[in-house]
């Protein structure tokens, strides 16, 4: 709503903070008889919208219209009749509204009722000979546009014009709209293309033990993530459980993810026979497939059904918690680092055994760093106060507790996958 010039218009809000403090204009002021009558004028006939409607503490209401598009805001002022701006109402203003196309606006605002002074005119504006012959090597743009003016209740008028750059400028604008939207669209499809890909890397089938339940859970924080848990069949009566967490979120974990559970399920085979040399392997492929900067940390373990022992590798992740029948809390603490960052990588194993009663639980830090409202953490002894109280349940609904927990204590917004193994001795 300033005057016409040959600069690309700017539709919306858009600040460039790289240029510095933003700057614009936020009102114009136009006087009027009547505020209500003409609010009514420009929302009705011309299509504005009331930005605010306020009382000032001397009394006078002002009430600010805005176009719908732009950023300037028409403040409609009713001055008392004994003061100068009285006097302005009813004469022409400098006030320029600018369209990309006067024919359609003044045929529109026409049916409305709009008072305009003239039909719309085409004027163009050439350079002037002298200037043509100076610059003839560069005379610079014809430019030019179709205008006219209308008036407001009170007689105010104003311009209402269409300039060739402005109309070019808003033609590029809306190309350039509809290709992100596109191109969002396009990248909102490929992105829900590959969660449904990832969905199918998590276990599909559940080898039925008899001495033990268990259960996974992966609520992930955005459409794709990097936390991984898998059950792996390894003959002989044996479950393999993994639990791991990739560095990084979103698109990049979530290709580390599908790369790790990769080298999990082509080296498996050896697991039953060498825990220590499948991880080993498992490592080498992780670290020669990806950045320097990747790592993911990891738990691994290969439970016996016939003897209950499970021996795992704690890989530089979060110690799993073993609460027994009676009570006690044992922790699987780690056994090495984290895979990805060395070549010459080493593993040791521990064990345990899993009594009739007992209830393991693996997880990722999206469980226990989960923030509430008050940035304070959901932490490691909430979460074994839900294995205490919640002990009775079966492993799906024990899984199930948990994460209901931790959604509830967590702020509105989850910033981290959810995801943990419950196991529990029968």
């Amino acid at each position: 709503m300033a005057s016409p010039s040959q600069s690309s218009p700017k539709n919306g809000f858009t600040p460039d903070h790289a240029a510095g403090p933003y700057l614009g204009i936020q009102t114009v002021n136009v006087f009027v008889r009547d505020v209500e009558r003409s609010s009514r004028f420009y929302v009705e006939q011309l299509g504005f919208r009331v930005i605010s409607d306020v009382i000032i503490q001397s009394g006078q209401r002002l009430i600010g219209i805005a176009p719908p598009d732009g950023t300037a805001v028409l403040t409609l002022i009713a001055p008392a009749p004994d003061t100068p701006e009285f006097k302005k109402i009813g004469q022409p203003t400098n006030i320029v509204f600018v369209t990309e196309d006067v024919p359609a606006k003044y045929a529109e605002w026409n049916k409305r009722g709009v008072r305009f002074l003239h039909t719309p005119r085409l004027r163009r504006i050439k350079y002037k000979q002298q200037a043509e012959a100076r610059l003839a090597d560069n005379p610079g743009p014809v430019w030019g546009g179709v205008f006219t003016r209308f008036e407001d209740p009170d007689q105010n008028s104003f311009a209402l014009v269409a300039l060739d750059e402005v109309s070019r400028a808003i033609d590029a604008q809306r190309r350039a709209a509809a290709e992100r939207l596109e191109s969002e669209r396009r990248a909102a499809h490929e992105l829900e293309i590959a969660k449904e890909v990832q969905l199918k890397l998590f276990p599909q089938s559940m080898p039925l033990l008899g001495t033990l339940e268990y259960a996974g859970s992966c609520i992930q924080a955005h459409q794709v993530g990097g936390d991984y848990y898998d059950f792996l069949s390894l003959g002989c009566g044996h479950l393999g459980m993994v639990l791991s967490d990739i560095s990084g979120k979103g698109i990049g974990a979530a290709l580390l993810m599908a790369n790790l559970q990769a080298n999990l399920r082509t080296q498996f085979a050896i697991a039953l026979d060498d825990p220590e040399r499948f991880l080993r392997s498992v490592n080498q492929l992780f670290y020669e497939n990806t950045a320097e900067s990747a790592y993911a940390s990891l738990f691994y373990g290969d439970y016996d059904d016939q003897t209950r022992r499970l021996r795992y590798a704690n890989c530089g992740h979060l110690s799993g918690l073993l609460l027994r029948s009676d009570g006690r809390l044992e922790r699987l603490d780690s056994t090495c680092t984290v895979l990805g960052l060395f070549a010459d990588w080493e593993c040791s194993m521990s064990e345990c055994i899993i009594g009739s009663g007992d209830t393991l639980a693996l997880y990722t830090d999206g469980v226990t760093e989960s923030l509430n409202a008050s940035d304070e953490e959901y932490g490691e002894d909430r979460l074994v106060e839900v294995l205490r109280q919640k002990h009775s349940l079966s492993a799906d609904a024990l899984a199930a507790s948990i994460v209901n927990a931790v959604q509830s204590f967590g702020a509105t917004r989850q910033y981290d996958d959810i995801t943990l193994i419950v196991a529990k001795g029968t």
